[in-house]
């Protein structure tokens, strides 16, 4: 038993006087080189502050970008809530869009001025639009009035029918200028033939009076050859009488 007590106390011994000469050390070295600590405690409180500087200015940088996404956002929904002015807009299309967008109505006025170009004179009528001019804008009835001036009708040109111009045109009224080289009245007519057709034409043998439905081959054959040298025909009574004769 006294054996072991000498063991312990010969390595219990050694081990303290190791730890305080170490605790002594240790002590020994802050008092002698303090600089050497604060060195090391300002690099890494200079490491950490770098650290967090870092992290705040990559947070400083995405806020900064995501408040200049919202702000752009934020003005691009603005400026599709601000109406446009008109100062904006074209003014010259807009005007195009207007007009062509006016169309007649059962209600336009339908307003007819024939002139005698011969005499220079002007009656003007005021009619119901056509049917078939309702619902037409300004192209369409422009369009339409040169199919009619290249295309008239028979009455027409027996009148003397030389053209037409749209005055004007809107919803509430169009004026249609008829332009006539009148027939004058005739003492003496010519009898003529026209695609195997009679056709009467005034004593000054270019105006047509009349187109007829006779046929040139159903005459007889000396009357054929009078009418194709152009057959005079002394008054309106002598005319109608043959009219009457050899019209089916």
């Amino acid at each position: 038993m006294k054996y072991v007590k000498c063991i312990s106390l010969f390595i219990v011994y050694p081990l303290l006087v190791l730890g305080l000469g170490f605790y002594a050390g240790v002590r020994s070295s802050h008092y002698f080189y303090p600089e050497r600590e604060s060195r090391e405690e300002q690099e890494d409180f200079f490491e950490t502050s770098m650290d967090e500087g870092a992290q705040g200015g990559q947070a400083s940088e995405l806020t900064g970008e995501s408040l200049a996404a919202k702000d752009e956002a934020g003005q691009k929904a603005e400026d599709e809530l601000l109406p446009v002015l008109p100062e904006e807009t074209d003014m010259g299309q807009a005007q195009e869009v207007m007009v062509s967008a006016e169309t007649l109505c059962v209600d336009t006025k339908y307003v007819l001025e024939e002139t005698d170009i011969l005499y220079h004179t002007v009656v003007e009528t005021t009619w119901r639009l056509p049917a078939k001019y309702v619902g037409m804008n300004r192209e369409q009835f422009l369009q339409a009035m040169e199919v009619y001036e290249a295309f008239p009708p028979l009455s027409e040109l027996e009148r003397g029918f030389v053209g037409l111009e749209v005055l004007s045109f809107s919803r509430e009224r169009v004026v249609v200028r008829m332009d006539y080289k009148f027939v004058q009245p005739s003492s003496s007519f010519y009898l003529a033939v026209y695609d195997n057709k009679v056709v009467v034409y005034l004593e000054d043998m270019q105006t047509v009076y009349i187109e007829t439905d006779i046929r040139l081959d159903s005459l007889p054959a000396t009357l054929q050859q009078n009418i194709i040298d152009m057959m005079w025909i002394r008054d309106e009574e002598e005319l109608y009488s043959f009219l009457e004769n050899y019209s089916s």
